[in-house]
């Protein structure tokens, strides 16, 4: 009897022991920066949690060593990460390198259908080559580079006389990038509330991708084209092309004219403290902090107004934003998938938005209640509609080092002419892209 109740204990036991194991194989990790919505993205995953016993891990990493980081643990062939949420440039090194799952049978067999996302989210996050029906990441998280103002100064009466006496224009939301700096240029330097002000902030930072992605807003905005013929990596007449040279210009004369003094190395956070301690009139950033600069007690709510990217020949802002992907490494690829599976439902689309993520889901954004979700959803759309992105190559991170290093030097260092910042831009991509056999 000993022998069977020790027996039935031993079982008891293993049983519990392979529960144990399952439960502990069944935690998953996702990968991501540590920002505003990876907060929402814990609170939307309990429902995951709740709905399927599968626990969520997550390593959230500060965006001035996110890249570094991750790329590191890819290239490595690192297990920490089941799931990533990886930049949109990622998407050619991800492919190519085997670090990413393909998923277009997995598509196929759960019924997912990527023409239920927006076009330029899944062309940008989720295909490689680019265009092509191969996909390696969901749409996760749709972005743009966006502008925010003080909507309490611009309504002032006094400065609203004053601007239309110079300007001959009501003093609101710039419809061009030229509008935009005479806006700067009347608030630089300007009393308000007893306090100096200053016009606008603008990306500034060289270590990791800042200053390119504040300067192509301008750049996309003048019609800036990375190649002549799209696959072909003929730049001479395109990077260097008189648009793209003024619209250089402009970013310089931009910085000089209208910004707050000291910010040479500026990026997302740098912006965020600008606007929030009063310092500036107007700044740039990606719509993902939106949500939380109209909760800001000081410059929220009716303080506080927010404009898509200006155009001035075409209309195009610079894409953020990431996609999901499943890693290929990893040990616990199904669990992943079902993570995937269950994000891509319209349900947890439309609860994602509201926690203050930005689906790229159709459903939530052809909703018509979408454009009054939000004071800046409306924007959001129409930016969405003109993103543009950076080279994704495989060899993007030395594609960007090198534009961080020439649009830095010009822009802010004051060495050379636009011209020649962007003559030697070519020179460096040309080198690159014959190391990597494509030219």
């Amino acid at each position: 009897m000993k022998k069977t109740i020790l027996a039935g204990a031993l079982a008891v036991a293993g049983t519990m022991g392979l529960m144990a194991q399952n439960a502990k194989a069944q935690d998953i990790t996702l990968c991501w920066a540590a920002w505003d919505p990876a907060n929402a993205l814990v609170e939307l995953s309990k429902d995951f949690t709740t709905e399927t016993g599968i626990g969520m891990k997550f390593e959230f990493v500060p965006w001035p060593n996110f890249a570094d980081r991750m790329l590191n643990e890819l290239n490595s062939g690192g297990k920490l990460c089941d799931i990533m949420i990886g930049d949109s440039q990622w998407i050619g090194g991800g492919a190519e390198n085997g670090h990413y799952v393909k998923l277009n049978a997995f598509f196929d067999k759960e019924g997912i259908s990527m023409d239920d996302f927006a076009p330029a989210t899944v062309y940008a996050y989720s295909t490689w080559p680019k265009g092509t029906p191969n996909y390696y990441a969901l749409p996760a998280m749709g972005d743009a580079n966006g502008w925010f103002y003080r909507k309490d100064w611009f309504s002032k009466p006094e400065l609203q006389a004053e601007f239309k006496k110079k300007y001959g224009r009501d003093l609101g939301e710039p419809k061009t990038q030229k509008e935009l700096m005479d806006i700067g240029r009347f608030f630089q330097g300007r009393e308000i509330d007893g306090k100096k002000r200053y016009g606008v902030n603008i990306f500034t930072e060289r270590g990791s991708e800042g200053i390119t992605m504040g300067a192509t807003g301008a750049m996309y905005a003048w019609g800036f084209k990375y190649e002549n013929t799209p696959g072909k990596y003929d730049m001479e007449g395109a990077v260097n092309s008189p648009a793209a040279v003024e619209a250089l210009e402009f970013y310089k004369e931009l910085y000089e004219c209208c910004t707050a003094p000291g910010y040479t190395d500026s990026y997302m956070q740098e912006s965020l403290d600008s606007f929030k301690s009063g310092q500036v009139a107007m700044a740039m950033n990606w719509f993902a902090f939106f949500p939380g600069l109209y909760k800001d007690e000081n410059v929220g709510g009716d303080n506080i107004g927010f404009f898509v990217n200006p155009a001035q020949n075409v209309a195009a802002s610079t894409l953020g934003g990431q996609g999901m992907s499943v890693i290929s490494y990893s040990d616990k690829q199904d669990e992943a998938l079902a993570y995937i599976k269950w994000f891509a439902q319209p349900d947890v689309q439309a609860k994602w938005w509201s926690l203050g993520g930005y689906s790229a889901s159709n459903s939530v954004l052809n909703s018509p209640t979408f454009k009054d979700s939000q004071p800046f959803a409306a924007d959001f759309l129409e930016a969405l509609a003109g993103v543009q992105d950076f080279w994704q190559e495989p060899a993007y991170a030395e594609l960007l080092l090198a534009m961080q290093k020439r649009l830095h030097d010009y822009v802010v260092a004051d060495k050379g002419t636009a011209k020649e910042a962007l003559d030697k831009l070519i020179v460096d991509w040309t080198e690159t892209f014959e190391d990597e056999g494509k030219l």
